[in-house]
């Protein structure tokens, strides 16, 4: 036999492997499923774990093709990585029940406060970060300077263009408030 009749060989065995995948594929797909879907309870998560399963057999098919028993193996991947995706499911509850178990913070504000914020979100943002910065964080300008990385001229700068901004915007609020009331 030449090298060209090996290579031919060796491309003719490649494409019967990939067409066992396929036929194994379309064989044992349902079966995946129910079997994933009876472990974990939800046909879309289950879906998921067996597509996972066979693109990992897919990507060594060459070792896995040539098993006693390829869908044994499959099987076993779909079983493990079922109850993987139940340990996950049943930590992620755990952990969303602690978190709403915690006793929450109120934080509230005057209504005056909540349109001032309001305001300050349509800001530039880098205008709004050195309001909320400077204002609800109570940073000095040098320390807002040295978070961004900018000068405190830069700082002052950006909080002199906010505070005009949120005077015009206040001010015009003020007078349509004004005129609504003194119209009524």
């Amino acid at each position: 036999m030449s090298e060209a009749d090996d290579a031919d060989w060796v491309d003719v065995a490649r494409l019967d492997v990939a067409e066992s995948f396929d036929a194994f594929f379309l064989r044992n797909y349902a079966a995946l499923v129910r079997l994933s879907t009876g472990l974990v309870g939800d046909r879309s998560a289950a879906e998921d774990v067996v597509q996972d399963a066979l693109y990992a057999a897919h990507q060594d098919w060459d070792r896995i093709g040539t098993l006693d028993s390829p869908l044994g193996w499959v099987r076993r991947i779909v079983a493990n990585r079922s109850v993987s995706f139940l340990r996950r499911r049943a930590a992620e509850a755990r952990a969303l029940a602690r978190l709403v178990s915690r006793q929450r913070i109120a934080v509230e504000m005057p209504a005056d406060a909540v349109d001032f914020w309001r305001l300050v979100r349509r800001l530039p943002a880098r205008q709004a970060q050195v309001v909320a910065l400077h204002y609800a964080a109570d940073m000095s300008l040098a320390e807002i300077g040295e978070m961004f990385g900018i000068s405190e001229g830069s700082v002052k700068a950006s909080l002199s263009k906010a505070r005009a901004s949120l005077a015009r915007r206040l001010g015009a609020a003020s007078a349509v408030a004004g005129t609504s009331r003194s119209g009524s």
